[in-house]
């Protein structure tokens, strides 16, 4: 029985493990071959119904790969198709210049003509799609070109690419206001350095006056210039290429743009036709630019054109030069009417009303003494006026002025009539200096020598005005003037002061000036501002420091002062003899190889380590060449200075600062009247 049981029970626990393995392969079989089996069949019967027309060759290629190409769908996500079927129908990677396209300049548009740009709005993506079926041949219709098909022209689709679109626009649409903005900077930039270039057009023929300062008031002007500018260029290129009929076209267009923008420099200026030249010239341009457009050539030719057009802005540079020189060593004829007119009424008046008050004033070393040498009445008017209006107590000043043999009559005769207050004048004539001859005096002697005779009257004559501007500024007439030389002569020509207060014919006082006579030099013989704030202003600007004579005794980084208001210890002038020491530089250069003509370069050498230096709102200068004086600094100086070329009565000078000036002259009188005088 026992055996029994136990046989028995081991059959029932065979049966178990037999049970427990029957469905385990049944869920094999439908887990692995079932799928296998309608894989199988269902790539069989695709490849059997594509492949009816096919030959016997290409009916025994691997089923495999036929099935990774018609299932390569199930690699991708939904997303990932989307972006494919999208990029399959546009025209190429997202690029700016795509969307520059419709924003062309306007001279390369063509009214009345179609843009050949395709517009992103009216883009109809199941147009493509239709294209796409039309290309594919009948017999090659496969379930993926089917779909594609379908996917493409489901309204969601169309709708996410149209958004795509629209975002692709906005940021091209800012990508090009960045490059807008960029560019208005740096032409705001460009602009605002341009107004501080030295030009010779100033003054009321400035282009920076108010009725010029529309942003739009020239703005066809300047279509008109580029397209000008770019027919030029096309003109160049058509030679080159052969397109004769392109050539005349372009050359009859840019003559008739020429003759219709003239010299206008405004919108206002231009002629009738103008609108109608632009619509013809922007046709030719964009024609043109189908046949000739090429990128490395048009760089070249507009580079060849900024070359020339710089070429062209020295010459005219070198031009102006020599035109603001020669206009600075004019006379205005009414300046000259007036001082002849002067002339001859002094010349009439009787010999004892000729004479000034207060003569017992002119040696009297505890009054305020000032030198004033020039030859234009005008400006010794407008310095005597500025002072006296100015000062505490105009009796205690004395203005003694020298002037040349021309012009003595006339000084003498406009202070006679026009006394200033109480203030005391004296006149005398630098002709009837007996001791100031060649025998004692460099200046006059090297003035009568062949070699600057030479340099002066005859060598180096421009045939040219470009050619004339390098050394006209050095044969100014002034420097041959002894009223330009006179200054070193202080204390021979006033033997009995001892101090005195330089003054020259381009300056405005413009506060009292009697603190200058207390202010302790400290030994220094001279009183002058300092003008080295700008490394052009130290000692090597002015002297030749190759010259070892300047080399062995100067500092090249010393610091320059300025002519023009300066305090003199005549003492202290004296002892130093520093009409000696100018003597024995004058001397030595006189073949100029130590310094060019004038009086600053012997000045500085002369006073070097002798001059004190003033605070700089005594005296302000620039106003007679430079453009952005601080109206600050001009409101609080003592004394401004016009010095450069743009004196204030000439017509070249400079409108903002011209008002100092003729604030101290009085136009309704009878002499300026006469001589047509204004402001």
């Amino acid at each position: 029985m026992a055996m029994k049981r136990g046989l028995s029970g081991a059959s029932v626990h065979r049966n178990r493990g037999g049970g427990s393995r029957f469905p385990l392969a049944i869920l094999l079989f439908f887990a692995v071959l079932v799928p296998f089996i309608f894989f199988v069949r269902r790539g069989l019967h695709a490849t059997d119904r594509d492949d009816l027309s096919t030959d016997p060759i290409k009916q025994n290629v691997d089923w495999r790969e036929r099935l990774a190409l018609q299932n390569v769908k199930s690699l991708f996500t939904k997303e990932a198709m989307e972006v494919i079927a999208s990029r399959t129908s546009d025209m190429g990677p997202l690029s700016l210049d795509i969307f520059k396209k419709n924003n062309l300049s306007a001279s390369w548009k063509v009214i009345g003509a179609k843009t050949s740009v395709v517009d992103s709005d009216t883009y109809e993506p199941n147009r493509e799609a239709a294209d796409v079926r039309k290309e594919t041949p009948k017999g090659k219709k496969d379930k993926f070109s089917d779909d594609r098909a379908q996917f493409i022209a489901k309204p969601a689709d169309l709708a996410r690419r149209q958004l795509r679109e629209k975002r692709r626009e906005k940021r091209a649409s800012e990508l090009v206001q960045q490059d807008d903005e960029a560019i208005v900077k740096f032409e705001n930039a460009a602009i605002e350095r341009s107004k501080s270039v030295d030009s010779a057009v100033l003054g009321k023929y400035s282009i920076w006056r108010k009725e010029n300062e529309n942003e739009n008031s020239d703005s066809t002007v300047r279509l008109m210039r580029d397209q000008i500018i770019m027919a030029k260029v096309y003109l160049s290129i058509a030679k080159m290429k052969k397109k004769g009929d392109l050539y005349q076209q372009l050359e009859a267009h840019l003559k008739q743009s020429q003759r219709a923008l003239g010299e206008a420099n405004a919108d206002a200026d231009l002629h009738s036709s103008a609108p109608a030249k632009i619509k013809d010239m922007g046709q030719v341009l964009s024609k043109a630019r189908e046949q000739l457009y090429d990128c490395k050539l048009v760089t070249k030719k507009l580079r060849a054109m900024l070359q020339s057009a710089d070429e062209q802005v020295r010459s005219l540079k070198k031009q102006s030069t020599f035109l603001s020189q020669l206009a600075a060593k004019t006379l205005p004829n009414a300046i000259h009417c007036l001082s002849l007119r002067l002339t001859i009424d002094y010349n009439l008046l009787p010999p004892e009303k000729r004479k000034f008050p207060r003569s017992e004033n002119l040696e009297n070393p505890n009054l305020y003494h000032y030198a004033l040498f020039s030859d234009n009445v005008l400006a010794a008017s407008v310095v005597v006026n500025s002072t006296v209006m100015n000062a505490k107590d105009s009796s205690k000043h004395v203005f003694h002025l020298v002037t040349d043999k021309l012009n003595f009559g006339a000084m003498n005769m406009w202070f006679l009539l026009n006394p200033p207050g109480k203030a005391t004048i004296h006149v005398e004539n630098v002709d009837e200096f007996k001791w100031l001859n060649s025998s004692y005096c460099p200046v006059l002697r090297q003035l009568e020598s062949a070699a600057m005779k030479e340099y002066y009257f005859k060598a180096g004559h421009p045939t040219t005005l470009s050619s004339g501007a390098a050394n006209l500024k050095y044969r100014n007439p002034k420097y041959l003037s002894m009223l330009n030389h006179l200054r070193f002569y202080l204390p021979q020509v006033y033997p009995k002061l001892n101090k005195i207060l330089f003054l020259d014919d381009d300056i405005v006082v413009q506060k009292d000036l009697t603190g200058l006579w207390s202010v302790n030099l400290q030994g220094k013989v001279n009183g002058a501002v300092e003008t080295c704030g700008e490394s052009f202003h130290r000692f090597d600007k002015y002297l030749n420091f190759t010259n070892p004579h300047i080399s062995r005794n100067f500092d090249p980084n010393a610091c320059g002062w300025a002519y023009g208001m300066n305090i003199f210890d005549l003492e202290e002038w004296k002892k130093r003899d520093i009409t000696g020491i100018y003597h024995k530089w004058q001397n030595m250069n006189e073949d100029r190889v130590l310094w060019k003509l004038g009086t600053l370069p012997p000045g500085l050498i002369t006073f070097y380590g002798l001059t004190h230096p003033l605070e700089k709102s005594w005296h302000v200068l620039g106003l007679g060449y430079n453009p952005s004086v601080d109206r600050t600094e001009i409101d609080n100086a003592a004394v401004i200075h016009y010095n450069g070329n743009m004196k204030p009565w000439l017509e070249l000078a400079m409108t903002r600062y011209r008002s100092y000036w003729t604030k101290y002259i009085k136009y309704d009188h009878p002499y300026l009247h006469r001589c047509k005088l204004s402001e």
